[in-house]
């Protein structure tokens, strides 16, 4: 009995990699984005998708509606361990303001340990999304999943099924509109393919 499972980073939005989003409202896909994500519903389309679920940010639901509508999955279930990490204070803020800022410094420099300021770890992060992953697994046995959610967070499960510390988060890339697969079951988890453009 195994689940695969389809861990996908939320498409583009128009200032990716100029500030930290984070759990901010209003960041929503832009043009670009809007059409990485139609990309990404006719890839999915490929697949039968049993269920999709998603992060409560507005750019993650709006990457998960053309996947729906291209998989004739008719509702997508807003869940709360696949949302961004809480960067607290850092959300909004420019890279280069972070980049003055100690504790930033530490965030990134020593992930197995720093917190960032609402005090959510990586570990923290890799726990909440490999326990859903387990809970999916138990309802959707010999099924496909598509989870829609944030790079740190993927990168979280990605450690996890590879025996890596979550520290080494930083020694491979999840893209924005990437398709990272796994599959798991009462034997394990393994990696099957990591960071497929759509």
């Amino acid at each position: 009995m195994t689940t695969t499972f389809f861990l996908i980073r939320h498409a583009a939005h128009d200032n990716v990699g100029s500030y930290l989003a984070g759990r901010m409202a209003g960041v929503c896909l832009g043009e670009a984005g809007k059409a990485q994500a139609e990309q990404l519903g006719c890839r999915m389309a490929r697949e039968t998708i049993a269920a999709i679920l998603c992060s409560p940010r507005e750019r993650t639901q709006e990457t998960a509606l053309p996947i729906a509508l291209a998989c004739g999955v008719g509702e997508i279930a807003i869940c709360a361990e696949l949302d961004e990490i809480d960067f607290g204070d850092w959300s909004g803020k420019t890279f280069d303001e972070l980049n003055g800022d100690a504790s930033w410094r530490a965030w990134n420099d020593q992930r197995q340990e720093a917190r960032t300021p609402s005090g959510e770890t990586m570990l923290d992060v890799q726990q909440r999304i490999v326990s859903l992953m387990n809970g999916i697994r138990e309802r959707h046995q010999n099924q496909c999943v598509a989870l829609v959610s944030h790079a740190d967070v993927i990168k979280a499960a990605v450690c996890k099924v590879l025996g890596l510390p979550v520290g080494d988060c930083f020694r491979f890339d999840i893209d924005p509109a990437s398709i990272t697969t796994m599959v798991s079951g009462d034997w394990g988890s393994k990696l099957l393919r990591m960071n497929e453009a759509a």
